[in-house]
């Protein structure tokens, strides 16, 4: 049977219309013992987006006839955009779709769609076609009920542009003003919206622990276990049965520690470390064995791969795996035996892995050792922790010189290291926040984080090596045109990528720039444009290295309890370890493995958006009391319509509307990463250093307004110096509303502002 790719090349090359499945069998003359599987391998390619089944059980080149497999996103202003799952030659960014065009579909479903005009510029807009699947079967919002007494559901997320209709009865007792989630039970057509009912009742919006299950249920993430998981998982038991430990290698003898955060519950690593004879050090990375215990196909594994990962928010985490297991059985606990896969690599001084095993081990941690421990030990010398852990200093100071071994290595082949601070949210008992601090990353973090690149990196290369199919993280190279733009802009900056003019840029250039800018007002913000300027990592079956990493080949092996991809390649690390792969079971994978990547790598950002969107909820509320407030802070992204302003103090990002500027008219300019004054000359540009005011806070599209100071300051001494400026001789209209620029001032020193069209940037930069 032939291979994915070969079969797109003879579809191209001997089909010259959609096709059945039955005309492919005989065009292609294929035997009638690969009938079946080439029809596997139809359903996977259409999946995948490379083919369109079209009316008639057609098959269809995609690219052949302008249409275009992705996720829709929608805009609230109407119109939605199509992120293209795969590659299409001439197809820049994302595919437009104006409101008129977008039929009854809603945000998040995928949807095909035809190109219907290309511009200059390489984008594309196009028009809905046919939806294939859709993204929620359940929607989050506020329970209403209108004057005529029609019960209806406003979607929580704007972006679900139609309100769901709840039939007498189908309202669970829910009250107006109550959060709830329905379900749809009828999808809306040409001539009515989506019909639903209410399935939950989650009660009101402030309440504490709302806004998680808010979130929770508009991204689709399931809250709570299957019953068939949860007793899967517990009658696996809670600790290490004697039969299972048989044939492994016994690393019990072995000084073995984990080392996490405090507020850690799953351990999924540990390491051991010791100085060989020759000088070279020896470093074991031993991970959970998630895969002993998890069946394919079993209850854990089926919603595992549903679930994808592990979800982690402020005030709880949603684990991939039940308790049982993922903070149980399969979390590598001090003092208790447990089962692990471990990567053992011989290390010389350059940080070259010269020498690697792979093993099934059973393991007994020593201790359980906090991040902060560690970095008292190693950065204060602090007295008493050091002799509380006197014995394992040793290992400590060795795992701290490898890891200046390995930094530097990573460093001389251009891997870009982004290490900026993050926000941490400080919660009380009730889930509000208390303040928001930058989350500290000291050596102990970056340690641990050498050693499973280190590890995941290795066990990528072996798959790779042994010819068995696998599942990477890949990260592909940035867009040249992208590159190009922040080139220019950085450029004018006084910085640059120094890379040669039409030539390839390296991970090695994005790494220079990052160490030129670091501990200048410019790093956050140029750091934050130079992320958009990459492409997002994502699991592929197909390696084209890790661009960040500056790794030709890259894959995740070492948190197989909160990823499913690492349990996969758990999986397959075993199986060319033990079996013999017979070519039927390589076809197999190649056929499963990129659905897989797809799936996980959707789920990902799903649980990525959940995480972002919590954070940022509980940023704004923190800040509901602080209008009137003012801050220093940078400017962190320039739109057409604003400024994007990160507050120095408490890392929370609001957004300053031009509406506000109202000391002149601001002309955007998309080079430059600015706006600047027509009259005036004063300009505003991404990095630069501002005061603001905070004017807003919107509790109910959960974003912060606020305004320039010196600009409300002048607009206010203005409206003073005027006066109210009223007189009879006017016309009755401009005597109640006033002149243009008397309503624009006004506007300003009160803090309104219009309706900004969308999240952040997204319909005016990510496209």
């Amino acid at each position: 049977m032939p291979s994915r790719d070969q079969l797109l090349r003879q579809m191209r090359d001997h089909v010259h219309y959609p096709a059945t499945a039955r005309e492919l069998i005989r065009v292609l003359k294929v035997p009638r013992e690969e009938r079946v599987t080439l029809k596997r391998q139809l359903t996977s390619l259409v999946g995948e987006g490379a083919l369109v089944l079209v009316r008639g059980n057609r098959y269809g080149l995609a690219d052949r006839m302008d249409l275009i497999v992705g996720r829709l996103e929608t805009n609230r202003s109407g119109f939605g955009f199509v992120t293209p799952e795969r590659a299409l030659e001439g197809v820049k960014g994302d595919v437009f779709v104006a409101a008129h065009n977008l039929k009854e579909a809603l945000h998040g479903d995928r949807v095909v769609v035809r190109i219907e005009r290309h511009r200059e510029d390489g984008r594309v807009e196009g028009r809905l076609v046919q939806i294939l699947e859709r993204g929620n079967e359940t929607i989050v919002g506020r329970f209403a009920v209108d004057e005529s007494g029609l019960s209806f559901v406003e979607p929580f997320d704007k972006r679900v542009l139609t309100d769901v209709h709840i039939p007498r009865g189908d309202a669970r007792d829910a009250e107006p003003g109550e959060m709830v989630t329905v379900e749809i039970t009828k999808w809306g057509t040409p001539t009515r919206g989506p019909v639903g009912r209410v399935v939950e009742v989650l009660g009101d919006i402030d309440a504490p622990g709302v806004d998680t299950e808010i979130i929770l249920r508009k991204h689709g993430i399931p809250d709570e276990h299957a019953e068939e998981a949860v007793t899967e998982a517990r009658r696996l038991g809670d600790a290490v049965r004697e039969k299972d430990v048989k044939g492994r290698t016994d690393f019990r003898n072995r000084v073995i520690v984990t080392i996490d955060g405090e507020d850690a519950r799953d351990f999924d690593d540990a390491i051991s470390i010791e100085r060989l004879p020759n000088g070279h050090i020896w470093l074991g990375v031993h991970i959970a064995d998630v895969a002993h215990y998890v069946v394919e196909g079993g209850a854990l594994d089926t919603e595992a791969y549903e679930r994808g990962t592990s979800v982690y928010f402020p005030e709880r985490a949603v684990h991939m795996f039940p308790e049982e297991l993922a903070t149980g059985l399969c979390s590598l606990r001090p003092h208790v035996d447990r089962l692990v896969q471990s990567c053992l690599m011989e290390v010389n001084k350059k940080g070259d892995v010269v020498r690697y095993e792979m093993h099934d081990g059973v393991i007994h941690s020593a201790e359980r050792m906090t991040y902060t421990d560690v970095n008292a030990i190693l950065t204060e010398g602090d007295a008493d922790t050091t002799a509380r852990y006197n014995g394992l200093v040793p290992t400590f100071v060795l795992m701290r010189d490898l890891f200046h071994i390995l930094r530097a290595r990573r460093r001389r082949r251009g891997s870009v290291d982004f290490d900026l601070p993050e926000a941490k949210v400080v919660l009380d008992e009730d889930g509000l926040v208390q303040n928001i601090v930058a989350s500290e990353r000291n050596i102990a973090h970056r340690l641990i984080e050498e050693f499973m690149l280190l590890a995941n990196e290795t066990v990528a290369r072996h798959l790779e090596d042994h010819q068995m199919p696998a599942l990477y993280r890949i990260h592909e190279p940035p867009d040249p045109l992208k590159v190009m733009e922040f080139d220019e802009f950085v450029t004018s900056l006084g910085y640059g990528l120094g890379a040669t003019p039409g030539g390839a840029v390296k991970p090695a250039h994005f790494q220079k720039l990052v160490d030129r800018i670091h501990g200048t007002p410019e790093e956050r913000p140029i750091a934050f444009l130079m992320l958009r300027t990459m492409q997002k990592a994502r699991y592929d079956a197909m390696n084209v290295g890790h661009f960040g990493l500056a790794a030709e080949t890259y894959t995740h092996f070492t948190s197989p309890i909160r990823r499913y991809p690492d349990l996969v390649v758990h999986r397959l690390l075993r199986e060319e370890r033990h079996t013999t792969v017979t070519a039927e079971r390589r076809e197999e994978l190649d056929d499963d493995l990129p659905d897989i990547g797809r799936h996980t790598s959707d789920m990902e950002r799903r649980a990525t958006e959940a995480e972002r969107e919590i954070i940022q909820w509980k940023k704004v509320r923190f800040m509901a009391d602080k209008v009137g407030d003012t801050f220093d802070g940078y400017i962190t992204g320039v739109t057409s319509f604003g400024l994007f302003i990160e507050l120095i103090e408490h890392y929370v990002e609001g957004l300053v509307h031009v509406s506000t500027m109202a000391d002149d008219y601001y002309r955007y300019s998309e080079q430059n990463h600015s706006l600047a004054g027509e009259n005036t000359r004063k300009s505003y540009r991404l990095g630069d250093k501002v005061t603001v005011q905070v004017v807003r806070v919107d509790q109910e599209r959960r974003q912060i307004d606020l305004g320039i100071a010196d600009v409300l300051d002048t607009v206010r001494q203005d409206e003073r110096r005027r006066g109210p400026g009223r007189s009879d001789a006017r016309p009755k209209k401009e005597r109640r509303k006033g002149t243009p620029e008397q309503r624009r001032t006004r506007k300003a020193a009160t803090g309104a502002r219009k309706q900004r069209p969308g999240r952040r940037e997204r319909s005016a930069k990510k496209r």
